[in-house]
């Protein structure tokens, strides 16, 4: 979500995983078999101890940029479509969560010893090859292994890290490889930090969950892309979400669709569809809007209608919506959002789809293009 803080509850279903790796002196680099997302409950019975989003809060930075180890998780999550100087279009996500255990931090003196986990996705696009593929590492926070901080600013993950060489500022530099891919890009906001819901705190359902939330909408992004042995040279846009919260998905939520859109006339869209277990969508559902001057405009629940016009069927299990109608009749917009894959799905610890997608249509008369990136939760079944 931009969404992400939904997202998180997907991905506490390796909470056992998780558990033995903190304890354990080992770290890895896996793919798991397909797992059926409706186990995407809560990370655990009793969240007391740990810290809550539950009051509108002063943001300072550098240092919220960094870790927020008393609250349960958080993440730093990098989405964005690039173009090689040749022409050929990628999408990208690199993502850095981090799970608090327990809610103090052991007693134990042993370097070994922490209650901090952290887990990454990396994930490429290439729709020319017609392929999609992702990666997943975790390692506890201790032994320099993982870890985050704010002056300067650095999350790591081994070798996967987004960093500056400046006091916790922008330009940021994001690293990551595996044996057929390697990202190395620089990033650079274009327009200001957006505070999501009420100043940054975002509420996600009536029993109080909440988390405190982030973004930049609109990141210029150059570097170099690595796939096999060729190397290219990119440049394009991506966008930061940033959440850390304690809570969970309510009893009666299912899962979400969440868009986050960057237009050619330099508009950004943001919007998450909380879904109800009866279908319906929740009224905690919400966006933004963000003008090409930063400029921002709430979007609430009912504010945009989104209409479902074709679907996938994953080979694992489950079918995804896979084109949509946008409507936001307060701007008077028509949108059309169509993945640039049908199969952008992420099967690791859990099964999620992430992936880019391209958008058209028109506001108030006026032709509107762009590209973002769609995420979809709660739709994955086993066969």
């Amino acid at each position: 979500m931009t969404m992400s803080w939904q997202r998180s509850i997907t991905i506490v279903t390796v909470l056992a995983v998780a558990t033995w790796l903190a304890y354990s002196a080992m770290h890895s680099e896996t793919a798991h078999p397909a797992r059926d997302d409706s186990l995407m409950v809560v990370l655990g019975g009793n969240d007391s101890g740990y810290a809550r989003a539950n009051r509108v809060r002063e943001f300072h930075f550098p240092r919220d940029y960094g870790a927020h180890p008393g609250f349960r998780h958080e993440w730093w999550y990098f989405t964005g479509n690039l173009t090689s100087v040749s022409g050929r279009k990628f999408g990208y996500e690199l993502t850095i969560f981090r799970f608090a255990l327990r809610p103090a931090p052991p007693q134990n003196q042993s370097a070994w010893a922490t209650n901090q986990l952290y887990m990454a996705h990396l994930a490429l696009t290439d729709p020319q090859a017609q392929h999609f593929t992702s990666h997943e590492r975790f390692s506890r926070g201790a032994l320099g292994l993982a870890g985050a901080r704010s002056a300067p600013f650095k999350v790591w993950l081994e070798d996967w890290s987004i960093s500056t060489k400046r006091q916790g500022y922008f330009p940021w530099r994001l690293r990551a490889a595996t044996g057929a891919m390697a990202l190395d890009l620089e990033l650079l906001p274009v327009k200001p930090l957006v505070l999501q819901g009420d100043r940054g705190l975002d509420r996600k359902s009536a029993r109080g969950d909440a988390s405190y939330y982030y973004s930049y909408t609109r990141l210029a992004t150059s570097g170099r892309l690595r796939l096999d042995k060729q190397i290219f040279k990119v440049s394009g846009l991506s966008w930061l979400d940033r959440e850390w919260s304690s809570g969970g998905l309510a009893p009666d939520q299912a899962g979400w669709d969440w868009f986050a859109l960057q237009f050619d006339d330099g508009a950004d869209m943001m919007f998450y569809r909380l879904r109800k277990k009866n279908g319906r969508t929740d009224p905690y559902s919400s966006g933004v809007w963000v003008a090409p001057d930063g400029g921002t405009i709430p979007l609430a629940h009912d504010a945009v209608v989104i209409k479902t016009l074709d679907y996938w069927d994953s080979p694992y299990g489950g079918r995804y919506p896979a084109r949509w109608r946008l409507d936001i009749p307060a701007r008077d917009c028509q949108i059309t959002v169509a993945p640039v894959l049908a199969d952008q799905e992420l099967n690791l610890s859990v099964r999620y789809w992430e992936g880019a997608v391209h958008a058209w249509g028109a506001c108030a008369g006026q032709p509107i293009h762009g590209r973002g990136y769609v995420e979809l939760t709660g739709y994955a079944r086993k066969l």
